[in-house]
C-alpha cells in the first residue's frame, strides 16, 4: 500500500514569520513551489501559500509592501501522518479546501504533500487500472 511517507516532499521549504510577503512570493517563484513553511526558531508557526499572497494582494493592494508572512499565512498547518493513504489525504485537501499539508511523524513535521504530488499518484494509478482492464 502506498502511504503520503513515498509521496511527500522531504526537503521543507520555509520563512521566517517577520519576512515580506514579497520576499515569500519570489521563494515560492524561484524553487517552483506553492507554499512555505513559516518558522520562527525551532516551531512552526502555520503555512503560506500561493492562495494566500495572491488573497493578500487582492485584498489589501495598497498594503502590499508592508504586510508580513505572519499576517496572510494560514495557521495551524493542518497536518497528516506520514503512514496514512493518499485518499485520505485528498479527502482532507478536499473538506479543508487546501492544497498542502504537512506530513507528520510522532507529531512532528517531516515532510509537505500537495495537491500536485497526489495528481500525479492518482494519474499513476488510474493508468495501472487501465493497463489491466
Amino acid at each position: 500500500m502506498t502511504t503520503i511517507g513515498q509521496l511527500m516532499t522531504r526537503n521543507l521549504s520555509f520563512i521566517s514569520e517577520d519576512a515580506s510577503i514579497q520576499d515569500a512570493a519570489k521563494h515560492m517563484h524561484t524553487k517552483r513551489i506553492g507554499s512555505l513553511l513559516v518558522k520562527k526558531e525551532s516551531e512552526f508557526l502555520g503555512i503560506v501559500t500561493e492562495t494566500d499572497v495572491v488573497q493578500a494582494v487582492a485584498e489589501q493592494p495598497e498594503a502590499v509592501a508592508r504586510l508580513t508572512v505572519q499576517e496572510v499565512m494560514s495557521r495551524p498547518i493542518i497536518t497528516i501522518d506520514r503512514m496514512m493513504a493518499p485518499h485520505y489525504a485528498r479527502d482532507l485537501m478536499a473538506d479543508r479546501k487546501i492544497r498542502h499539508l504537512g506530513v507528520t511523524e510522532e507529531g512532528k513535521i517531516i515532510g509537505i504533500v500537495s495537491v500536485r504530488d497526489l495528481l500525479a499518484y492518482f494519474k499513476t494509478v488510474s493508468k495501472e487500472l487501465e493497463e489491466d482492464v
